[in-house]
């Protein structure tokens, strides 16, 4: 049998390498701490200078959409906890409000602010965690210690009010799973009463850390026009100077009764992103303090039957995630189980720009710019 041929990439660049050499091909990952989870990227260099990349993923499939196919509506709910594993809760908002669309069931008002506020608490737990790892991967300690110690306090109130801290999941199709503990709301005021003085000691240790400018001003440029060709979304969208949100372009929970600010940047580089994220935590704090003064009374859950059974159709809905836009396409045949389940995660959708940002940079830099797409290889590979 004749062999099958190997495939050559060819990127714009390479017949001028230094001194006439041949380009380097090296893989970095898929066992790598800084490419956050299990993704190889095939780096092909000119020295140390990237000339181009390709990232080859799939290490963490599960076939999550095939499953489920195979489940009832209520029985998948868990499953997408398991996507994003540091937004939980987020991931779960998205799956409920979709089904809920499906079925045309309304959610009672103190169920939609509830879930507000944890989803908001969720989004700056995210970003904690991705502050935290992103600064260590670029060289700087102490951040990571103060930043764990502010999402702890988070999942402290994850945990009282379901039981799980990581895969956290808060909700269910027509409302909440669990009516809020006794002294929910003021735990979640001390935490919001400290924080932001909190995000000032952060940007005390960083934003004119010269070290960290260094680092990261001018590094990963993406363009407005190159963010929305490739489908960008989140934070890395928003820092290209796009002022999209779909918390306020398409307001969904209680987000049309707050008050908050769309961040953006100018330069569309991995600084941008990092302010960006930063004021981004401070609007998530400004939501919860408005909608925890403010819960109302009543039912936590909608009139859902114990047996799900939309009406022949589809639909697709999408949320505002910590990452950007997390969208469900799900596909009702009237039976008990959905026939058909599409997830459009930020994650897959960002990564695509990795290789338009990493273009003509060192070494050194492809783990700054990974970080600051803040990917989870859970959603990636789903």
């Amino acid at each position: 049998m004749a062999e099958t041929p190997t495939r050559h990439v060819h990127f714009p660049g390479m017949d001028t390498t230094v001194l006439g050499a041949d380009e380097i091909i090296i893989n970095m990952g898929p066992q790598h701490p800084s490419t956050h989870g299990v993704l190889r990227v095939k780096l092909h260099l000119d020295g140390e200078k990237v000339i181009g990349s390709e990232c080859i993923i799939g290490y963490l499939h599960r076939g999550v959409e095939k499953i489920a196919e195979h489940r009832s509506y209520q029985q998948f709910a868990p499953y997408v906890d398991r996507m994003d594993y540091v937004a939980a809760v987020s991931n779960g908002l998205g799956y409920c409000e979709a089904v809920e669309k499906l079925l045309e069931v309304e959610v009672p008002p103190r169920a939609k602010v509830v879930r507000t506020i944890l989803t908001e608490l969720q989004r700056i737990a995210s970003h904690l965690l991705w502050l935290g790892t992103h600064a260590l991967d670029i060289g700087a300690l102490t951040p990571i210690f103060y930043c764990f110690r502010e999402r702890e306090e988070i999942l402290k109130i994850f945990e009282k009010y379901c039981g799980a801290r990581l895969t956290t999941h808060a909700f269910r199709i027509g409302g909440l799973q669990y009516e809020v503990y006794d002294g929910f709301e003021e735990d979640v005021k001390r935490f919001l009463a400290d924080f932001d003085r909190k995000i000032d000691e952060y940007e005390a240790l960083l934003t004119t850390n010269r070290i960290w400018v260094e680092r990261t001003k001018g590094i990963g440029v993406l363009s407005a026009q190159d963010a929305i060709a490739l489908g960008v979304t989140g934070p890395v969208l928003r820092a290209s100077g796009v002022k999209w949100d779909i918390r306020k372009a398409f307001p969904y929970a209680a987000y049309d009764r707050y008050d908050f600010e769309i961040p953006v940047g100018s330069h569309g580089d991995t600084y941008d992103r990092y302010l960006v994220r930063m004021e981004e935590m401070r609007q998530s704090r400004r939501i919860c303090l408005q909608a925890i003064e403010d819960i109302p009374s009543g039912p936590i859950l909608g009139k859902v039957g114990k047996v799900m059974k939309p009406a022949p159709g589809e639909v697709y809905h999408s949320i505002e995630a910590p990452k950007g836009e997390l969208g469900y396409y799900i596909v009702s045949d009237g039976t008990t189980q959905p026939y058909r389940v599409r997830i459009r995660p930020p994650s897959f959708i960002n990564l695509q720009a990795f290789d338009t940002m990493v273009r003509g940079h060192l070494v050194a830099d492809v783990v700054a710019i990974i970080g600051t797409i803040d990917i989870v290889l859970g959603e990636v590979d789903r």
